[in-house]
């Protein structure tokens, strides 16, 4: 039963999230990012450093969202439904936190790195992460 309301309600999260184009920091393919972006020394570290704050971050909430749902693995529909609600709010935070740390890199993306990055999300149609972006490091 927990896993059936956890798939119901992990489904419109996945779903969700496939229409932004995320580029995944913090995931495995940090190469891959600098290479296909062909990031500067300085895009590379800072990646990197966020990166790192990311998994800090969203630790807290993975944790919080082990305990609970060991505390509830034998509970009522009821409290089930509630602990649903709180286990999504721990995964919404979880995304806000990638997509915000995506958001930060392509603030400093050159223009032709930001313009690759559109490129390829309308390639595979989903939704580019717009953003400010400051002046282009060299």
């Amino acid at each position: 039963m927990t896993r059936l309301l956890l798939f119901f309600f992990w489904l419109p999260v996945s779903l969700n999230s496939q229409n932004d184009c995320l580029l995944g920091i913090g995931g495995k393919d940090h190469e891959t990012i600098r290479r296909v972006f062909q990031l500067s020394e300085i895009q590379s570290e800072n990646m990197l450093n966020w990166a790192a704050e990311l998994q800090f971050r969203n630790e807290v909430f993975e944790r919080r969202a082990n305990t609970l749902l060991k505390m509830h693995a034998q509970s009522s529909p009821e409290d089930l439904m509630k602990m649903s609600f709180e286990y999504k709010a721990m995964l919404d935070s979880i995304q806000a936190n990638i997509k915000l740390l995506d958001k930060r890199l392509l603030g400093i993306f050159t223009d032709e790195q930001y313009n690759l990055y559109i490129m390829l999300c309308n390639q595979v149609s989903l939704s580019p992460i717009y953003t400010t972006r400051s002046i282009n490091e060299k």
